[in-house]
């Protein structure tokens, strides 16, 4: 079985809620982010639009945050789900860039 997020991004207003909620519920460091809200703007001036993306962690099957990750506190579990042990972690934020 594969998990999986569905976000209607119509409906997203950039509150972050999502970010705050995942902060708080996955026990997140301060610094670290694992739902990002990304703003896009379409259209020239004056008709411009501001429209939200949030991205949030796939729990990729071949994770590339899992493979660059210098201390291992990234990993994926028995049933797929990407987890992270924050005593393992040391800010380094490669798991940002991969």
């Amino acid at each position: 079985m594969r998990y999986g997020f569905v976000i209607d991004q119509d409906l997203c207003i950039g509150c972050h809620a999502c970010t705050v909620a995942c902060k708080e519920e996955q026990n997140v460091p301060l610094g670290v982010f694992r739902t990002w809200v990304k703003y896009i703007e379409k259209g020239e001036f004056p008709d411009v639009n501001r429209h939200f993306g949030v991205m949030r962690c796939n729990h990729c099957d071949d994770a590339p945050c899992v493979e660059i990750c210098p201390t291992r506190s990234l990993y994926t579990r028995a049933d797929g789900i990407v987890d992270f042990d924050p005593n393992l972690c040391i800010g380094c934020k490669s798991c940002m860039q991969a």
